[in-house]
C-alpha cells in the first residue's frame, strides 16, 4: 500500500512540474504536450519509459529463466567517414595542373671514321700480241719450187689492175702477184699483206671477184677460155686470211697443200 501511494506522489509531482514549466504554448508556437502518467501495475510499481536505442544501434532480446526479457543494446558499428568532412591536417588538394614534360636531349651520334677505300692495283694495259712477221716473196718462190707447179712471173702496173682492179688502191705493206705464163694453164697465186686491219676484207672481196671472173656464168664465158682451165679455176681456187695477210691459190692440184703451208706461217 505504502509503493502504491509513493508511486501516485511521484507522478503526481512530475506532473505538476510539467504543467509549471511547460503550459500553454511555447514561444514557436507549438501546442502542449499532453503528458500521460505512467499507469501502474497491478502490483502499485509504475513502469519507467525505456530509452529507445540510438540509430546504427542493434537491440537484442534476450528471454530470462523467469519469463522476463533482457535487452541488449549493440555498440553501433563504425560508420564510414562522411566524405564531406575536411581530411585531418587541412592539408590542401593535390595540384593536377599538368607540366609539360622535358624532352630528353639527344646528342648528335658519332659516326665511326671511315676508312679510306683502297683501290685495287690497275693492271697494266695488255698490249695486242704482234702478228708474226712473214716474208710473202720468200714463201712465193717455196711454192713455185713445188712438183707439177706451172712456171710463173709477176704481174705489175696495167696487167695487175686488169686482173685485179683496184687493189693497187689499198695501202699494202707486201703485194706480190703472179700468174701462169701459160694461158690453158691454172696457175695463179696473189699474196697481200695491208696496212690496216679494216682492209683486209676488201682485199678478200678483190680476190673473189678475180675468181668469179675465171669461172664465169652460164651466159658469159670465163676468162680461162677453155674448159679444162675454168675447170680447174671452179674446183681447185682458194682464199684465206691470217691477221693482216690475205692469200689467193689457183691450181688445178694441190691447192690445199699451199693453204696448209700458209697457215703454218702463223701457228
Amino acid at each position: 500500500m505504502k509503493k502504491r501511494l509513493l508511486a501516485l506522489l511521484l507522478a503526481l509531482s512530475m506532473l505538476a512540474a510539467l504543467t509549471a514549466c511547460g503550459g500553454g504554448k511555447d514561444d514557436a508556437g507549438t501546442p502542449e504536450q499532453e503528458v500521460t502518467a505512467p499507469a501502474e501495475d497491478v502490483d502499485g510499481t509504475v513502469d519507467q519509459p525505456q530509452e529507445a536505442p540510438e540509430a546504427g544501434e542493434e537491440v537484442s532480446e534476450t528471454q530470462d529463466a523467469d519469463g522476463s526479457m533482457e535487452t541488449d543494446a549493440a555498440e553501433p558499428e563504425n560508420l564510414p567517414a562522411d566524405p564531406a568532412e575536411k581530411p585531418d591536417g587541412g592539408s590542401l588538394p593535390a595540384d593536377t595542373t599538368q607540366k609539360p614534360e622535358s624532352k630528353p636531349v639527344q646528342k648528335p651520334v658519332e659516326k665511326p671514321a671511315q676508312k679510306p677505300v683502297e683501290k685495287p692495283a690497275e693492271k697494266p694495259a695488255e698490249k695486242p700480241a704482234e702478228s708474226k712477221s712473214v716474208d710473202l716473196a720468200a714463201f712465193f718462190e717455196t711454192v713455185a719450187s713445188g712438183e707439177n707447179r706451172p712456171a710463173m712471173m709477176q704481174a705489175e702496173g696495167e696487167v695487175l689492175d686488169a686482173f685485179y682492179p683496184g687493189l693497187s688502191a689499198i695501202k699494202t705493206k707486201q703485194c706480190g702477184v703472179y700468174t701462169a705464163m701459160i694461158s690453158a694453164a691454172v696457175g695463179e697465186l696473189a699474196l697481200v699483206e695491208v696496212e690496216n686491219a679494216a682492209d683486209v676484207q676488201a682485199v678478200k672481196d678483190i680476190f673473189q671477184a678475180r675468181v668469179n671472173y675465171q669461172v664465169g656464168d652460164d651466159e658469159n664465158p670465163g676468162g680461162a677460155w677453155y674448159p679444162q682451165t675454168i675447170e680447174g679455176w671452179k674446183n681447185g681456187s682458194r682464199i684465206v686470211s691470217n691477221g693482216n695477210y690475205v692469200m689467193l691459190i689457183a691450181l688445178s692440184e694441190g691447192a690445199d697443200d699451199v693453204v696448209n703451208s700458209f697457215n703454218a706461217l702463223f701457228a
